[in-house]
């Protein structure tokens, strides 16, 4: 089954997150994704963008029968109050 899900990068203590379509049996950290669909920096400052997704992909991978972790879906959320 296909999950979009965080990837952790960045340095100890800066965390820096890709949001990706994976498979579900794959690590977290693995580095095996099918696509990179956006990031998200929890320690933006300034004008950092905070959140950045590629809707269009996302909801593509839905479509096939993608499922969300909940860390997504609340990003989801932010994205679209954000853009509304």
């Amino acid at each position: 089954m296909v999950v979009i899900r965080l990837t952790r990068g960045g340095a100890k203590k800066r965390p820096f997150y890709h949001i990706v379509a994976t498979d579900k049996r794959n690590r977290r950290d693995g580095g095996n994704y099918i696509e990179r669909l956006g990031y998200f920096n929890p320690i933006a400052k300034g004008q950092e963008p905070r959140l950045n997704l590629n809707r269009e992909r996302i909801t593509h991978w839905m479509s096939k029968g993608a499922q969300l972790s909940q860390r997504v879906t609340a990003l989801l959320a932010e994205w679209d109050k954000k853009a509304a």
